[in-house]
C-alpha cells in the first residue's frame, strides 16, 4: 500500500539532523549537488541553493546505510555529466536525479550510461519537460517529481503554486507509473502560504509515494521531539489515503482557492 510505504526524503547532510530524522521515521537522505548556474537563474526569488559535494556523500555514506539520493546539475550532454554521475556512483548513492531536464535524449543517455548500477529518477520543472511527461512514463525511471520553484520561474509565474491549481501536476501524474511526487511537506498544522493538511490530500488524491522535506520542515521542527513529529506526519499521510474520493475532491477545492487567492508571490 502507498501510504504504508510513502517516502519521506530529507534534504540534510549534518550527522545532528540526519541521524535522529532517520531513526525517527524518514525515508532517506538527499545530498543536493545541483549549484551551476542555479543562482542566476534563480535570482529574485526565494529558493534554496545548496552547496553539497562528493566529499559529502562520500562521508554521509560512510555514517548509514540508509537510501541516499543525489542530485547532480543538469547533465545536458552525456560526456560532461559522466564525471557527477560516475563520482555518484563511487560515493554510494542509490539513485541520482536529473535537474531540469529538457529532452527524452538527455535522460535515455543518462540510463544507457547508468545501466541499472542506481536508480535515475526525473525533475519536471521545465515547459519542455512537461510536454514530454508522456514519454517519461515510459521510461525505466526510479522516480518522477515535479519542482513547482524551477517550473514557476521557466514559466514566468509568480506563484509557485500555479502549477497545482491549474492541472499541470494532475496531468503529468496520468503519464506517470513509478513513484511520482511534487511539493513538499511539513507537519501537518504547518505550512505557508499553503496549509500543510490540504497538501497533504492532494498528494493522496494523486497516489503520489514520496515528497521532500526541506525548510518548511526544519523550521518548524527546530527543537522539537522528532520521534514524536514525524510518527505523526506518517499517521496523516496514512488517514489522508483513508479519505473518501469525495472528501479529496473537496480538499483539492479548497486548496485550489487558498492557491488562487494567495498574497504570496515570489
Amino acid at each position: 500500500m502507498i501510504s504504508q510505504n510513502f517516502q519521506f526524503l530529507l534534504f540534510a547532510t549534518e550527522p545532528h539532523i540526519i541521524f535522529p530524522s532517520l531513526s525517527a521515521g524518514i525515508s532517506g537522505l538527499i545530498i543536493d549537488w545541483e549549484n551551476k548556474g542555479k543562482e542566476e537563474r534563480q535570482t529574485g526569488f526565494d529558493t534554496q541553493i545548496n552547496q553539497d559535494t562528493p566529499d559529502t556523500l562520500y562521508r554521509v555514506r560512510t555514517q548509514t546505510d540508509a537510501l541516499i539520493i543525489c542530485r547532480l546539475n543538469r547533465v545536458g550532454d552525456i560526456q560532461a555529466g559522466r564525471e557527477e554521475i560516475t563520482m555518484a556512483l563511487q560515493g554510494g548513492a542509490n539513485e541520482i536525479l536529473l535537474p531540469m531536464v529538457k529532452t527524452v535524449a538527455e535522460v535515455e543517455a543518462v540510463l544507457n550510461y547508468v545501466q541499472g548500477r542506481c536508480g535515475v529518477g526525473v525533475l519536471i520543472e521545465t515547459q519542455d519537460a512537461v510536454k514530454l511527461a508522456k514519454e517519461f512514463g515510459k521510461m525505466p525511471l526510479s522516480r518522477v517529481y515535479v519542482g513547482l520553484n524551477d517550473l514557476a520561474i521557466d514559466r514566468n509565474q509568480r506563484n509557485i503554486f500555479a502549477a497545482v491549481a491549474d492541472g499541470t501536476v494532475e496531468k503529468i501524474r496520468q503519464y506517470i507509473t513509478v513513484p511520482f511526487g511534487f511539493a513538499g511537506l511539513t507537519l501537518p498544522d504547518g505550512g505557508y502560504p499553503i496549509p500543510a493538511s490540504l497538501l497533504y490530500s492532494e498528494m493522496a488524491r494523486l497516489q503520489c509515494s514520496f515528497t521532500f522535506l526541506r525548510r518548511s520542515f526544519l523550521r518548524d521542527t527546530h527543537g522539537k521531539n522528532l520521534f514524536v513529529e514525524i510518527p505523526q506526519m506518517r499517521q496523516f499521510i496514512q488517514q489522508a489515503f483513508q479519505l473518501p474520493q469525495t472528501t479529496l475532491v473537496e480538499h483539492r477545492d479548497q486548496l485550489k482557492r487558498v492557491i488562487q487567492n494567495s498574497s504570496f508571490f515570489w
